[in-house]
């Protein structure tokens, strides 16, 4: 009996059916991306080869990672990687996968930096909370050169893979990397921060198993799970970082848009900030909020 050989071009369109049919988002995109790291080439380069015949053993590999896809595993989490601020970044099964809104974040940051310290005259000290892969303090790092970063995580392995992904952008030298659970590990340092900004877990404990299959089944719950109203650590932050805020210094908390009108009253309740507002993400909802210290 004769094997059927397959080239990339049928491969594709039948893979692309087949994740349709299991409801698999964008089958195409997802088709393609995993035929691109079996091979170890672009998705460019898949058009470019599209009648190169495929052996047993690619075909074989391909197969395996269509069915880690079918059961809701991230595409990121298969590949092992995520783009985010235009740098690729390793991503497991111990970090939280960057999600682009983030990005807004380092946006905020620059443009505060920006307004604040036009002159450059001055190296700003900037701590990044809850930093999982590492990609906002590195991303941070990379576009503010003079700034010193700080990042902090209380999962030892998120912190693994976060200086991996500073060694690989040559940010190792740039950015500190503490284990321990929020401001824990600065409590006895006299470091005061120009700016902490912060993503912290908070999806609330009583919606958590409504998520997503991809991220409840296989993302890390101590990134995700901020408990009651999944409000808890960006109570313990806005309550916190004045403490470790130099006078005039930004706070900046990523969080739910249903959770800013929260935070916002419990800044003002704090009364050790003399701004606060919140920001828009890219899909017009509320997702940063911003406060500065007296």
């Amino acid at each position: 009996m004769t094997r059927k050989i397959w080239i990339i071009k049928d491969l594709l369109k039948v893979t692309t059916l087949y994740l349709e049919n299991k409801e698999i988002e964008n089958p195409r995109l997802h088709a393609e991306t995993l035929l691109a790291h079996q091979l170890n080439i672009s998705r460019i380069n898949l058009y470019l080869s599209y009648d190169k015949p495929l052996n047993e053993t690619e075909i074989s590999g391909y197969r395996s990672l269509i069915k880690r896809c079918i059961s809701k595993e991230p595409l990121q989490y298969i590949t092992g990687k995520q783009e985010f601020w235009s740098l690729e970044f390793t991503v497991d099964p111990h970090v939280l996968i960057p999600r682009p809104e983030s990005e807004l974040l380092v946006e905020l940051v620059l443009k505060k930096q920006k307004d604040e310290n036009p002159q450059e005259n001055q190296r700003p000290l900037i701590l990044d909370m809850c930093t999982g892969s590492g990609a906002v303090a590195i991303a941070l790092a990379k576009e503010l050169e003079d700034a010193y970063v700080w990042a902090t995580d209380i999962s030892r392995e998120a912190l693994d893979v976060a200086k991996k992904n500073a060694c690989k952008h040559g940010m190792d030298d740039r950015v500190q990397f503490v284990p321990g659970d929020l401001f824990q590990p600065l409590n006895n340092n006299e470091k005061k921060f120009d700016i902490i900004v912060a993503n912290p877990p908070y999806v609330a404990m009583e919606e958590y198993d409504t998520l997503a299959p991809g991220v409840r089944d296989y993302e890390p719950r101590l990134a995700l799970d901020g408990f009651e109203n999944g409000f808890y650590y960006i109570d313990r932050i806005i309550r916190e970082a004045p403490d470790h805020l130099k006078p005039g210094g930004w706070l900046l908390i990523e969080m739910d848009p249903g959770q800013t009108d929260m935070a916002l009253d419990l800044i003002e309740k704090t009364a050790r900030f003399s701004e606060q507002t919140r920001i828009k993400d890219y899909c017009d909802r509320f997702r940063v909020v911003m406060a500065k210290k007296e």
